[in-house]
């Protein structure tokens, strides 16, 4: 294992106050959490986001203007060419459809026929030039992965802003009548729960039926699964709980929660997280406090070969406790019953 502190990670955002927690290395020391073979590779093509959500870890939003390069996605799809144990292509943002080259990435890792996730907000859908999106997707077999952090349009639009829930809804309609979801059809969609508040979801199991009981009901929308993420103490949900004192009760909250058998599945073992700048990562929420990979490679233009990160130690902080409470946490929903 390796360890890293950033000017961002939770520890030195309480504003020289001592934590009341013990630093998460010493609380996996007993249970090491090597490395496995890489297997998911995940791209965050940029910042630039129709939406500004207050959950928001990436600080995405619509006056962002950073977006990978060309050349950068040219390199990722030349390592992936020869990186057969790489199944899975996770494209991230911001709105990842919003970069002028998503399509072509798209196209050229579906070519080399590995499985794409999509993470969308559903609003995108409707975005000017967008309107398209949707059916490009089912035509290349991507798999989508929606964030919809409720069923209720309150809590939707008081999260992600007003409007959003019944923009969100139009998405999921729009999918679905291309075969998203249904039984049969190959084109999986997921959904994603996000709390709206300082506490940890609920069973993912149970909100699973009820998200299927009632957007069925209500709206006769279907879907395949349910995943619930914890809110990472980071960015702009630590920088909300801060402004309200409770950056340290939320931190104790998610370190009284530590679970081992979740922390035995957290993503950045089989994961390598690519920042729109090329950067390396082990995660995505190790990108946004740019905590970097714990050797001397840290860009896409220095790898030789993906399978080289299988090496390397992972970066831990305090933040990692968000993976590792209760039933866990990872960009597919919990990690243990």
């Amino acid at each position: 294992m390796g360890s890293s502190t950033a000017q961002g990670s939770t520890r030195s955002a309480l504003g020289g106050s001592a934590p009341s927690w013990p630093a998460f290395e010493e609380a996996v020391r007993r249970a090491a959490l090597p490395r496995t073979p890489l297997e998911i590779l995940q791209i965050n093509l940029g910042k630039r986001c129709n939406q500004a959500c207050s959950h928001c870890h990436v600080d995405a939003g619509p006056k962002r203007t950073e977006a990978m390069s060309s050349q950068t996605i040219d390199r990722l799809l030349a390592l992936l060419a020869d990186a057969p144990g790489v199944h899975t292509v996770d494209i991230t943002g911001g709105a990842p459809e919003l970069h002028p080259e998503f399509r072509r990435l798209v196209t050229q890792a579906r070519a080399l026929d590995r499985r794409v996730i999509d993470r969308c907000n559903l609003t995108v859908l409707s975005e000017p030039h967008q309107q398209d999106t949707a059916a490009f997707l089912a035509d290349q077999g991507v798999d989508v992965v929606a964030s919809l952090p409720c069923y209720t349009r309150d809590n939707v639009d008081k999260q992600r802003g007003h409007g959003v829930f019944g923009r969100s809804i139009d998405g999921l309609l729009s999918l679905n009548a291309l075969g998203y979801g249904r039984p049969g059809s190959g084109l999986v969609l997921d959904l994603v729960y996000n709390p709206g508040g300082a506490f940890l979801p609920p069973a993912q199991a149970g909100l699973q039926d009820d998200y299927a009981r009632i957007l069925k009901a209500d709206f006769g929308i279907v879907f395949n699964r349910l995943f619930t993420i914890t809110n990472m103490p980071i960015k702009r949900w630590a920088d909300q709980l801060r402004r309200q004192g409770r950056l340290a009760e939320y931190m104790d909250l998610l370190v009284g929660a530590f679970n081992p058998a979740a922390a035995a599945g957290v993503m950045c073992r089989n994961t390598l997280s690519v920042g729109f700048d090329g950067q390396l990562y082990d995660c995505d929420f190790n990108q946004m406090l740019e905590i970097g990979l714990g050797w001397g490679v840290r860009r896409v233009s220095d790898l030789t070969e993906l399978a080289s990160v299988d090496r390397v130690p992972i970066a831990f902080d305090d933040h990692c406790y968000g993976c590792t409470a209760g039933a866990g946490s990872s960009c597919g929903g919990a990690l243990a019953d």
